[in-house]
């Protein structure tokens, strides 16, 4: 069979049929690949699809960010003088110890290794900084002196997990539960803290402080520490190395400030004015001793119980018997006609 031929096909016949062609601007040709310009007049489904995903990852990611800090987990970078340090009343006394010089070093060679702890301040009370210090006020001084020595720009902000408490107290719940778990507080640190939150009026008594404070605490602990508060309200000023005080120290000086001999303690301390931790003790163990054989300083040291908010009752055993002494802001004269009425009742 005779095979065909076909006819040669005209270029210009077909462009004749189909009309003059459509062509892409020349800047549109050289950006757009070729696979992808004849989609240039439609909006492709895929394309608006990967950018609505893109979107929602986006906004997703934002709201993730959101909730971090929000809740206290995203650490972000806060120049020093942006965090109020006495926003609230400090637990740990400020010292210049080995500790101290330590973490200045460690920070020097490794960096701030772990956040501290801040609250949103805004316009709250008097403090016109953004943050309030919550924990961490060692690693805040230590690179505050890092940068007043170096002035290097790595000291001139700190590392810090922003926090929302509930509550100031829950503020200074969790400053003291961090200093106790990092380093732990002697009892005159506890006693101060719980006392001048009192002051300031956070708490309404030294009681509820003490308990909210150190709810974990057993009770005769809460006690002890309530004892230093003794200490704290009559030889603050006095004391040059207070938080290492010992406790069975403290206790047996308690006794005789509420003997009535804190005026002369605090003569003795003013005059002597101990230069180390190590004097200032042996002055201490000197002066808490009883002044004489059978004098009332000399009596058994009493055990000092928290019966309720503000009433405590104070037990001392003797030769001559027990001793038993109420103190607290609880004891009133309604108090003191019950007792008197219940003794009354038990003596018929």
């Amino acid at each position: 069979m005779a095979r065909r031929r076909l006819a040669p096909v005209d270029p210009g016949k077909i462009a004749a049929r189909s009309g003059p062609a459509r062509s892409l601007p020349a800047d549109t040709e050289a950006a757009v690949p070729r696979a992808e310009q004849g989609l240039a007049f439609a909006a492709p489904i895929a394309r608006v699809a990967a950018d609505a995903a893109a979107g929602a990852a986006l906004q997703e990611m934002a709201e993730t960010l959101r909730t971090a800090r929000e809740e206290g987990r995203l650490v972000l970078a806060l120049p020093l003088e942006e965090v109020a340090p006495d926003h609230l009343a400090r637990d740990r006394i400020p010292v210049e110890d080995e500790e101290m010089a330590a973490l200045k070093e460690s920070i020097r060679v490794h960096g701030q290794r772990t956040p501290i702890e801040v609250a949103p301040l805004g316009n709250a009370g008097h403090d016109t900084l953004p943050y309030g210090l919550i924990s961490g006020w060692r690693r805040l001084a230590a690179l505050k002196a890092l940068h007043a020595e170096t002035g290097e720009a790595r000291f001139a902000t700190v590392r810090a997990l922003v926090l929302k408490p509930e509550s100031t107290e829950a503020a200074y719940v969790a400053m003291v539960e961090e200093n106790e778990i990092r380093v732990g507080l002697s009892y005159y640190e506890r006693a101060r803290v719980a006392a001048r939150a009192t002051d300031r009026g956070i708490f309404p008594d030294e009681g509820t402080a003490l308990r909210t404070l150190f709810a974990t605490a057993s009770r005769p602990k809460r006690s002890r520490i309530g004892a230093f508060i003794t200490i704290y309200r009559e030889l603050d000023g006095f004391l040059r190395f207070p938080q290492v005080i010992p406790e069975r120290l403290g206790l047996r000086l308690v006794e005789r400030l509420r003997e009535g001999q804190g005026t002369a303690i605090a003569a003795a301390l003013a005059r002597e004015a101990a230069a180390d931790a190590e004097t200032e003790l042996a002055l201490l163990d000197r002066l808490s001793q009883p002044s004489r054989p059978g004098s009332r300083s000399s009596r058994p040291q009493a055990q000092v119980v928290e019966i309720r908010p503000g009433l405590n009752l104070a037990v001392r055993r003797g030769r001559g018997g027990v001793t038993l002494t109420l103190s607290g802001r609880e004891v009133t004269p309604e108090l003191e006609a019950e007792i008197r009425a219940l003794l009354e009742r038990r003596t018929v």
